[in-house]
This record gives C-alpha cells, structure tokens and sequence, in this order.
C-alpha cells in the first residue's frame, strides 16, 4: 500500500463509496483528528466511523426525500504521520446546495456602473 497522504485520502474515499467503513482502522492514528466534524467526536478510527456513517446515510436520505441531484462543492485536506492518517479537515458550500435545491433564492444583487 502507497502510504502518501493523498494514497491514504483515496482509500478513505474509496471505503466510504463502497460502504466498507471499517477499512478506516487500518487508514487512520489513534489519535486521529477530523477537525470538518460538525459534532464532538472521539478521536482516532472510532470517531471518524461514526461521523463517515452519518455522513453517508444522511447524504442518501436527503437525496431521496428531495429526489433532486445536487452537487457540493468541497474541498478536503489531509496530514498524514508514520504513515497513516492523523487530521482532516472539510470544507462543504452547502450553501450553493440549498440554492439549487430551491431551500434559498440567492440574493439578486445590483452591479454598480462605472462612471
């Protein structure tokens, strides 16, 4: 296995797509940090499972209840220490998600013209 941090991210995507959360212990420290968590988490492999399972399972219920796609535009990044994972870090525009679902109407906003 390809120990870099972006190796290691992929893997942690790739068990999230494919369901198989528990792969995470063998991807992450024990005292790993997931500083995008919307909740208090413990640290290490058990707290980042638990908040990837809601994530996951949240994320498929609210598409579809809403039965409308969407895209989110995210950013993640990832430290990595003796060759696991240690921190996370999220960034989600969910913002732009209750636009196009039709929650929130984006605020027209008037463009000044130059003189």
């Amino acid at each position: 296995m390809n120990n870099s941090a972006e190796a290691l991210a992929a893997e942690v995507f790739d068990a999230m797509n494919t369901g198989q959360l528990e792969k995470i212990r063998d991807l992450v420290t024990d005292d790993f940090v997931d500083h995008g968590s919307p909740v208090p988490l413990p640290p290490g492999p058990e707290g980042y499972i638990a908040i990837l399972t809601v994530v996951t399972t949240v994320l498929q219920v609210r598409y579809e209840v809403l039965d409308r796609p969407y895209a989110m535009k995210t950013a993640h990044f990832f430290r990595s220490r003796d060759g696991m994972l240690c921190e996370h870090w999220g960034v989600r525009d969910e913002l732009d998600v209750l636009y196009q679902i039709g929650a929130l109407k984006p605020q027209e906003i008037a463009m000044p013209v130059p003189d």
